[in-house]
């Protein structure tokens, strides 16, 4: 895999796709519809016998094949323990699989719509499934999938962009200074947090990545799972005001805790995580950028316009990670 180029996604046409299947003995009636994934390539896929299914083209060189197994794993113990998730179809005894030098998985379509987070009892069912995700990922840990910390989130990600040239010349004195004080900030955050307990996470649990149905939410999607702090899963379904949040926090520590316990040192976390995933998140476009894809779907990255406004929300973060962390209420 690691001959492949790194964005060698324009080879993959749909005669591939389906053929892909077709080796699996699943046959499909030609319908083919690409969904909204820029890291992997995945496809909606009408069969010609059942209904349609999802099958995910991962982008080569990402992950290693024993971290998306780890993956794998994780999400079929969840199922396991019936926590609704979407895990990859199991055939001949294999989750993973490959086909013209791309490695792909196979998932059931999981309809539903995005969650009403204002409505009452919304968070708090979130956050009963939240709290049995982590009470099973705590049972275990990766050992192919890395660790959500400061290094890997943040001074890995912040070197990288400093060393490419990522940032325009007229910035990257005050970007390189102000991300330098943003991290002092996360280390301090760490410091008054201790030593939290590192589980299996979702790793990525906003919004996007829940679908609501009459039965209750739907989490998917597992692609940056990695070890880390419940913190994690936790602040990303919180937006608002500081009032606001609070309540969001309260709601979901309800539900959460009738499963698993949580430490509530890890508030101190709150904004260093999002300060990192800031930091993250850029390099994850920059080491993108040549992508076809990518330069369609992000087309104002890299401009002048987009590490001012980087550097405005560093600066916040910065205020913010020295306040009283965020209490539930």
């Amino acid at each position: 895999m690691d001959s492949l180029p790194e964005h060698s996604f324009a080879d993959l046409e749909p005669g591939i796709v389906l053929d892909a299947l077709d080796m699996l003995g699943l046959y499909s009636d030609g319908r083919l519809l690409a969904l909204n994934s820029y890291e992997n390539r995945v496809y909606q896929v009408g069969m010609e016998q059942g209904p349609p299914l999802i099958v995910k083209f991962y982008r080569p060189r990402r992950w290693r094949d024993e971290a998306i197994l780890e993956e794998h794993s994780f999400a079929l113990e969840l199922e396991s323990e019936e926590i609704p998730v979407v895990p990859p179809l199991v055939f001949d005894g294999r989750t993973l699989h490959q086909y013209q030098g791309y490695r792909f998985a196979v998932f059931r379509r999981q309809g539903g719509r995005t969650p009403e987070l204002d409505q009452p009892g919304v968070l708090e069912w979130i956050g009963r499934f939240m709290g049995r995700i982590h009470a099973v990922g705590a049972r275990a840990a990766f050992t192919a999938r890395g660790t959500l910390n400061i290094n890997s989130y943040g001074i890995q990600p912040r070197e990288w962009l400093l060393a490419h040239g990522a940032i325009p010349n007229e910035l990257c004195e005050s970007w390189a200074s102000i991300s330098a004080q943003a991290l002092e900030g996360v280390e301090h955050c760490y410091g008054r947090a201790g030593s939290p307990q590192l589980i299996r996470l979702h790793g990525d649990c906003h919004i996007g990545n829940l679908l609501w149905t009459d039965d209750g939410p739907h989490f998917v999607d597992l692609d940056d799972s990695r070890m880390g702090p419940a913190i994690q899963d936790v602040w990303m379904l919180l937006s608002g005001e500081r009032e606001v949040m609070s309540r969001q926090l309260a709601d979901l520590l309800a539900g959460y805790e009738d499963f698993f316990e949580f430490d509530p040192r890890e508030l101190y976390l709150l904004e260093a995580l999002r300060t990192l995933r800031l930091l993250h998140y850029s390099a994850w476009l920059a080491m993108r950028r040549d992508d076809p894809a990518f330069r369609q779907a992000f087309p104002w990255f890299g401009s002048v316009r987009y590490w001012q406004d980087r550097i405005l929300e560093l600066r916040e973060q910065v205020a913010l990670m020295s306040e009283p962390p965020l209490w539930p209420v």
